[in-house]
């Protein structure tokens, strides 16, 4: 019996360090970062975003909140939507963020790396030139 109870104990503090390794912060005492920083990063969103044919067709545009997890290691992981634009728009933004490379991870007051969550808006907006292509594809699938 004190086998098993001493077994039992060892396995609850296994499990508590095990749930703080994987602790998730909303907010660091050092913010995850980019490399290269906020202009780095548009400019890597700008560079890999393919607008989706089907949102051009219809005119789709506005702010997608893609929400992820900056791991300690800087790996970016469980990337959802918290609120999006239209199927085609959120799915490419999902896309583009699962693509970007290790981030520079945030760090808790002792400097230690953290994981944390952190939401970005991406904006898909199109040109005139482009709506008024949607505006006409629009046109010619309504009749």
């Amino acid at each position: 019996m004190r086998t098993l109870l001493l077994l039992l104990f060892g396995l609850s503090i296994t499990t508590c360090l095990s749930q703080e390794e994987e602790r998730i912060y909303d907010f660091s005492d050092t913010a995850p970062e980019f490399i290269g920083g906020e202009p780095a990063m548009m400019t890597y969103i700008q560079e890999h975003i393919e607008y989706p044919e089907t949102a051009i067709t219809f005119g789709e545009q506005g702010i997608v909140y893609v929400q992820f997890i900056v791991m300690k290691t800087g790996a970016i992981r469980e990337v959802k939507i918290m609120k999006g634009v239209s199927e085609s728009l959120d799915a490419e933004a999902v896309r583009v963020i699962r693509l970007m490379p290790n981030w520079a991870p945030g760090k808790d007051k002792n400097g230690e790396a953290v994981n944390v969550r952190y939401t970005l808006p991406i904006h898909f907006r199109l040109d005139n030139k482009t709506s008024k292509k949607g505006e006409k594809n629009k046109k010619k699938s309504k009749n």
